[in-house]
């Protein structure tokens, strides 16, 4: 499925993604440091993706482990630093919880510093870091 968003595409086809991309910003980012290029690889097979493009460039990026049935969980959500502040993540998350597999299940997700960004898309705060969505 793809959206729109000005001049950006957002688009959850796997064969779009750039592997060094999300590589490259998941090692300077605090959650997913370690991890290997390999492991990165796995993840992306066994999961739901979504990327931003412009110009079939990647310039974001999340991730959603689920079972389509119950709950989902997004992750190594990013937006490149030179494409932030123009409502991209927003969008992105937009896409995810009102998605054709995702929209009626339960989500759940970690954050140290983005609460606000979640909170508008009816997330709740469950501890420090654990925030929970109704379907």
């Amino acid at each position: 499925m793809d959206w729109s968003y000005g001049d950006y595409r957002i688009s959850n086809d796997k064969s779009l993604l750039s592997l060094d991309k999300i590589y490259s910003f998941l090692a300077r980012s605090y959650w997913a440091n370690q991890r290997s290029k390999e492991i990165i690889e796995l993840s992306i097979q066994n999961s739901l993706c979504f990327g931003i493009y412009i110009d079939m460039e990647q310039v974001g990026f999340a991730r959603t482990v689920t079972d389509l049935a119950t709950v989902y969980w997004i992750c190594d959500v990013f937006v490149d630093e030179a494409h932030r502040g123009k409502g991209l993540g927003k969008q992105l998350i937009k896409c995810i919880v009102e998605s054709e597999e995702l929209k009626d299940l339960m989500g759940i997700l970690g954050t140290k510093d983005a609460h606000g960004l979640y909170e508008q898309f009816g997330f709740a705060k469950d501890s420090e870091r654990l925030m929970r969505r109704k379907p």
